[in-house]
């Protein structure tokens, strides 16, 4: 009995923020969603009806949107792996300690400062002036300017940290003879990480991508400074949170689904029980 109290004294702070705050929170929302707006008061009336939802797939333009945006969240996730992989294999088995510690600094370091300081830095190294065309002005190169691409990469730079720090983390754990069997046995550097590191890594691969999957579907700040005329899933909530709450509800339950049928794909891999 008195273990059970003490389980019940650990249990409850957490438990009243994962059910009370949490999602409860996400329960209101989805009611929300089925609720409409008065055309003329713009006050919010309870009751249920899916126009809200239709609006999704007979507007071409809040399609063309959603699908936009998880383009760009594959995107991002994609490139977080490809940068990742050769990186953490750098740091784990090539690089001496003193450069290995500089790179985990490096790595790091953008968690260390603002979320808007670091989208305010991307929007002036892509301005028409900034360092971008300034370092390919020299080869008559022009960079990307505002554009998807650069709201790519931005996201990239905010998120990369999420997915290199545990492959680097899981490529430390892999035993280095495995690198010379690979070779021994005729394998090439490109062949190894395929055949060899992916495999064992895909766990830290996949603990990687719900993070920078799930935080570039949320994200519109980093379109909105250094996407120009791009929009994101994000964008068309902030757009409606005031006018029209009900259809902005709606709209945040397509990355939530967005994020649960990606985890619902990843655990039938069985990868997730070996994290």
């Amino acid at each position: 009995m008195k273990r059970r109290g003490q389980l019940a004294a650990l249990l409850a702070l957490p438990m009243a923020w994962l059910v009370g705050i949490y999602i409860f929170s996400l329960t209101m929302l989805l009611i929300t969603a089925f609720w409409t707006t008065d055309s003329f008061t713009s006050k919010v009336k309870p009751g249920f009806t899916l126009r809200n939802f239709e609006q999704l797939f007979t507007n071409s333009a809040y399609f063309s949107t959603a699908l936009k945006t998880l383009g760009i969240a594959l995107g991002v996730t994609v490139l977080c792996i490809l940068i990742s992989i050769p990186l953490g294999i750098f740091m784990a088995k090539i690089a001496k300690p003193w450069l290995r510690a500089v790179l985990a600094v490096a790595i790091t370091m953008p968690l260390w400062a603002g979320y808007l300081v670091k989208i305010l830095a991307m929007r002036i190294a892509f301005t028409e002036n900034g360092f971008v065309n300034w370092l390919l002005a020299p080869i008559g190169g022009h960079g990307p300017g505002f554009s998807e691409f650069t709201t790519i990469l931005t996201l990239t730079y905010l998120w990369l940290p999420y997915m290199a720090v545990p492959v680097y983390t899981a490529i430390r754990q892999l035993p280095s003879n495995l690198f010379d069997a690979s070779a021994d046995l005729g394998a090439g550097a490109g062949r190894t990480i395929f055949t060899v590191v992916v495999p064992l890594i895909k766990p830290a691969l996949i603990a990687g991508s719900i993070f920078t999957f799930s935080l570039s579907l949320g994200d519109y700040i980093a379109a909105k400074f250094v996407g120009g005329s791009t929009q994101m899933i994000g964008s068309l909530i902030a757009l409606n949170i005031n006018l029209n709450p009900p259809l902005a509800a709606a709209f945040a339950m397509v990355p939530i689904t967005f994020v649960v049928i990606y985890l619902l794909s990843v655990q039938r891999t069985g990868a997730l029980e070996r994290m």
